[in-house]
């Protein structure tokens, strides 16, 4: 549910604008109206320098050294000192990237090097001080022809299955080969090896200031948490109002209805002037989503597409329902529910993932309930096995429902239900955010929609005698065809009206068989998932042999394929079983219960 906020207007005189805004930091209820983006050059610096921050931290986190060929000669090699760690660690990340290009590049001319052995630079200089010219030459070794030693002083440096290296001597400027000479070097295999030891000492030593900087992490950390509140309070104070000459400023918050009283207790005992009221919708007031300790693990689902606005209905309790049985229909295994529920315990220890850990739990707990009605457990089908007791059997769905897969009729009729509950509100909404008569558009659609629904199934239980619900059906097309075709918006022509319910027939026939027909997407998945994880119990029994099961060499192979093939399976299955859910909610059932989801969550100023 979304918590009802009033609006507090608070005046007090410029002076103490600081002093007023570090007492709503230590009340931590107030969420002072300001802007979400910087609005002057101060806020933006403030912001750079967090992103900066942010930026640091992380690339500071992801250098590891563990796998460093030389990270035994990197320890210890800096005692760094600084005073802003986060300038030092991009100076060091950029010239540890400009070091490594030019160990490449050294590590490349070493290589070309290498193929003239080693000479002497200066007998070279002196050859051609003399008048003596020496060309270098490479060329394929079927091209190379031994004759051309004849025309002149020859001599091969090196070669390899492909190619020649040589280089000639001569004081003819005239003799001439079918190839062109090559460069000279530019300098000797030593003078490479040099270069490189250089250049890999200069890379120890940044890697060395890099492995330093990572001590500065959790300060950095805390100045950045500092830079954040700076700009909090820097936006909070520039959206305040000025009247009367600049000697009065006027401050507007938010706060939940619930706190009115503690909060009046403490802004009486403060030097200002304040008004407070119901906020109202065109106040945009901020949302607080509350609810019980189920829906509460589902809350970051809802703030994935965005919160809603005041006079909107919180979605979490039907996201909450609604996605943690699609989620269990599309993983459909009992085995990895259990699988689940051991993780999602275990993150409760992990400090940045504890707070998902309710939600993968109550995921599993659902997933380990509808795979035992699915009869699936890591492949197995639990309806096959002679010692599962029968009072267990009987929550089972073994055979078909009017002649088709059992999962996937389910997974129509859960869809269907999805939707009629979303028109349902949409509904409600429409009719308490216009009132009815502004909605009859909308109340003819649901009629006539999750009316049929209603009537279909009284027709196929047979419920009703079919001549009265035959009359039954003529009146709800009457009453719905008013609703959308002449009473849509009573306030246009009804021509026009007609016009536009012709228009909504055709989105809405063809919309909505699309929307139904995407729930099978939860039998398919399901499907996919539990026949992969029956094909990996396949193959590790074969690796068992004619003999079976026994405590063998052939029991090493079998587990090591069942634990791989169902890690992998179970990885596959819950990334589909939470995207397409999702999908499932943000697309069908959002569009289809007029949810916008455009609000802005509550963040009371707070130490």
């Amino acid at each position: 549910m979304i918590e009802q906020m009033t609006k507090y207007s608070f005046i007090l005189l410029s002076g103490d604008q600081a002093s007023f805004l570090d007492q709503l930091q230590e009340l931590g209820m107030v969420d002072i109206t300001r802007s979400a983006q910087p609005i002057d050059e101060d806020s933006a610096a403030i912001l750079t320098r967090t992103e900066e921050i942010a930026q640091a931290i992380s690339k500071l986190n992801n250098f590891d050294l563990s796998k460093d060929p030389d990270k035994d000669k990197i320890s210890g090699v800096c005692n760094l000192s600084t005073k802003d760690p986060v300038k030092e660690t991009f100076t060091a990340l950029n010239r540890l990237a400009e070091l490594k290009t030019a160990l490449a590049a050294a590590q490349n001319e070493l290589e070309a090097r290498k193929v003239w052995g080693e000479y002497d630079p200066q007998a070279l200089k002196g050859l051609i001080e003399l008048g003596y010219h020496v060309r270098f030459y490479s060329t394929g070794k079927k091209h190379f022809d031994p004759a051309w030693g004849e025309m002149t002083a020859l001599q091969v440096i090196s070669e390899d299955s492909d190619k020649v290296w040589f280089v000639t001597i001569s004081n003819d400027h005239e003799y001439n080969f079918p190839i062109s000479d090559m460069a000279f070097p530019s300098g000797t295999v030593q003078d490479s090896e040099k270069e490189i030891k250089t250049i890999t000492d200069k890379i120890i030593s940044c890697k060395g200031e890099l492995q330093a900087l990572k001590g500065c992490v959790e300060d950095m950390a805390r100045e950045k948490e500092e830079k954040l509140h700076e700009l909090d309070m820097y936006l909070a104070n520039a959206s305040c109002e000025t009247a009367s000459e600049n000697y009065i400023s006027i401050f507007e918050g938010f706060a939940p209805t619930s706190e009115d009283a503690r909060l009046c207790a403490t802004f009486d005992k403060m030097d200002l002037y304040y008004l407070k009221d119901a906020a109202k919708v065109e106040d945009d007031p901020p949302i607080e989503l509350k609810g019980n300790w189920f829906t509460r693990a589902f809350h970051s689902l809802t703030d994935m597409y965005g919160r809603p606005v005041y006079n909107e209905f919180d979605p979490t309790p039907f996201m909450s329902i609604f996605f943690l049985l699609f989620f269990a229909m599309c993983m459909g295994d009992a085995g990895y529910g259990i699988v689940l529920i051991f993780i999602g315990l275990a993150l409760k220890g992990v400090k940045s993932m504890a707070s998902m850990a309710p939600l993968v739990t109550i995921l599993g707990v659902g997933t380990t309930l509808v795979g035992i009605v699915m009869h699936t457990f890591f492949g197995v089908d639990l309806a096959q096995l002679a010692w599962i007791p029968d009072w267990l059997k009987a929550v089972m769905i073994t055979e078909p429902i009017a002649g088709f897969d059992a999962q996937m009729v389910i997974a129509l009729i859960v869809g269907i239900i999805h939707l009629c509950l979303a028109m349902i509100v949409k509904t409600v909404y429409a009719t308490k955010n216009q009132g009815f008569l502004n909605s009859l558009g909308t109340w003819g659609w649901t009629t006539l929609i999750v009316g049929g629904v209603v009537l279909a199934g009284l027709a196929i239980f047979q419920l009703v005698p079919m001549e009265i619900l035959k009359w039954i059906i003529i009146g709800l097309g009457a009453v719905s065809a008013i609703g959308i075709f002449l009473l849509n918006d009573i306030h246009r022509n009804p021509l026009i009206n007609i016009g536009s319910g012709l228009w909504d027939t055709y989105n809405t026939a063809t919309g909505l068989l699309g929307d139904v027909l995407s729930y099978l997407r939860l039998y398919a998945l399901g499907l996919a998932g539990g026949m992969l994880g029956q094909a990996f119990n396949q193959i590790a029994i074969m690796t068992l042999g004619d003999a079976g099961f026994s405590w063998g060499f052939q029991l090493i192979p079998f587990v090591l394929i069942c634990l791989v093939g169902h890690t992998l399976n179970l990885a596959m299955c819950c990334l589909g079983a939470f995207v397409h859910p999702l999908r499932l909610n943000f697309l069908e059932f959002f569009k289809n219960s007029g949810y916008e989801g455009k609000g802005r969550k509550y963040k009371p100023i707070s130490k």
